[in-house]
């Protein structure tokens, strides 16, 4: 009686782990689409810089579309406060199919929008209004897939399961990057800067299709439904709405935490991967194709990455992870970007990227479960995405832009300082944080 209950037992664990991985793949491959989208234009856009904005040198084209980049950045702080609070009160699976239908709007404006020459200032107006809609989407995104991946993990892997929102993030760059090379061995340099950039927007807009199918066969959390039983058990009372600023301002320093961890990293981390190859282009001279190369496969390490570090903060915690981060990205910003401005050498320059990347790989794979970890399921969504979110459109978002700025006025070294002292006040938070994943109401939660 006792083997066939132990072996009953067995089959359910195996179950349950079957259905954790089916979740974890329907909200990775959705997660990746909606990056790929996001990153698709940065990967394309020292192509079609040209087509939305007046002729001009190639720094102050690129500048342009630095700043729509950032202006798209703008929108996911109220992406983080809209989809977060509904994934809180309506349910992260309905966040999760919400966020990926803005993302496929905003590709197919900016696949369908003809050129300046065409519509004059339109193009750019019509450039901007794509990247709002891909910003409210992906701050909603963020936050959300990083609380679904959290809420959905086994307790004692969520470190492991969490890392791949970090691989679908990475791997949707990744596939930007991939097709790009591809139409950039079938089309010539003018053919690309034709047309050939707006394939990109299409193929991401019809992938969202698919997510949609994908997303309405997603189990809900355990967690939320959990909360939701409970709140409807209990009735409203006089207390803050789920999901609301109200209660999200009763964690400040939850709050605070999640802006202090994610200020060095983030702008660490789109250094290193979104603005890397238009660095390399830009200012070490190499050119478009072999910079494309150089930032896929350095980015294809960096995404086998995520998930043995995940694992291993698993075993030793979140907080000496992140502590390593802090010390080790501070210390190799300014030699690995002062020695790549020299360089045109591609193999020097894979080495000179994939470096830092591996350094990154100790923040970005823990990143989502981090922040899962400090709030409750009432506000978990919220919690992580509108701080997070509202730092990442000041660091990140303004990343390309601010160097490039550098760049404009003659100082670009600046640029490398200005990342160093980020990761710096970074590290600071890191050492005075706790174990995040000691006591965290995501583990309370399991057990209850």
């Amino acid at each position: 009686m006792a083997t066939q209950t132990t072996a009953a037992g067995a089959q359910d664990t195996r179950r349950s782990e079957r259905r954790v991985v089916s979740n974890i793949v329907r909200g990775s491959i959705g997660n990746l689409i909606e990056w790929y989208d996001w990153y698709a234009y940065t990967a394309f856009s020292v192509y079609f810089a040209a087509a939305f904005f007046p002729s001009g040198d190639q720094t102050a084209q690129l500048l342009n579309t630095a700043a729509v980049f950032a202006v798209g950045f703008l929108m996911r702080p109220i992406g983080g406060w809209v989809l977060g609070r509904y994934a809180d009160r309506r349910g992260r699976r309905s966040a999760l199919t919400l966020s990926v239908t803005l993302m496929a709007a905003g590709s197919l404006i900016v696949a369908l929008t003809p050129s300046y020459g065409a519509i004059g200032v339109a193009a750019p107006v019509l450039l901007v209004t794509a990247r709002l809609l891909q910003g409210l989407s992906v701050g909603g995104e963020y936050s959300t897939s990083a609380t679904y991946m959290s809420e959905v993990a086994s307790p004692g892997r969520r470190g492991y399961y969490s890392s791949f929102q970090y691989v679908t993030l990475i791997a949707g760059q990744l596939t930007a990057l991939g097709l790009q090379i591809v139409l950039q061995q079938v089309l010539s340099a003018s053919q690309m800067e034709a047309w050939g950039w707006r394939v990109a927007f299409v193929v991401g807009a019809a992938g969202a299709i698919v997510v949609l199918w994908l997303r309405r066969g997603m189990d809900e959390s355990e967690s939320f439904e959990r909360a939701a039983a409970e709140e409807s058990a209990k009735g409203t009372g006089d207390g803050p709405a789920r999901g609301s600023l109200r209660m999200l301002l009763s964690y400040p320093r939850q709050c605070m935490v999640v802006v202090g961890l994610t200020m060095g990293g983030t702008l660490f981390f789109y250094t290193y991967t979104t603005y890397l190859q238009k660095f390399m282009v830009n200012t070490s001279g190499i050119a478009k194709p072999t910079a494309a190369w150089i930032n896929f496969f350095a980015l294809l390490v960096f995404v086998l990455l995520q998930p043995v570090m995940g694992l291993l903060s698993d075993r030793v915690g979140r907080r000496p992870m992140l502590i390593a981060f802090g010390a080790l990205g501070a210390v190799v910003v300014v030699p690995s970007l002062t020695l790549l401005s020299r360089t045109s050498d591609p193999v020097y320059a894979f080495l000179l990227m994939v470096g830092p990347l591996a350094v990154s790989s100790l923040y970005t794979s823990i990143s989502a479960v981090v922040k899962a970890e400090l709030f409750p399921t009432s506000i978990r969504a919220l919690g992580v995405g509108l701080p997070y979110a509202l730092t990442v459109a000041l660091f990140g978002g303004t990343a390309e832009y601010v160097a490039l700025w550098f760049k404009d006025a003659g100082h670009e070294s600046w640029y490398f300082y200005y990342v160093t002292a980020c990761v710096l006040i970074s590290l600071l938070v890191y050492i005075r944080m706790r174990e995040t994943s000691d006591g965290s109401p995501l583990e309370s939660e399991a057990k209850g």
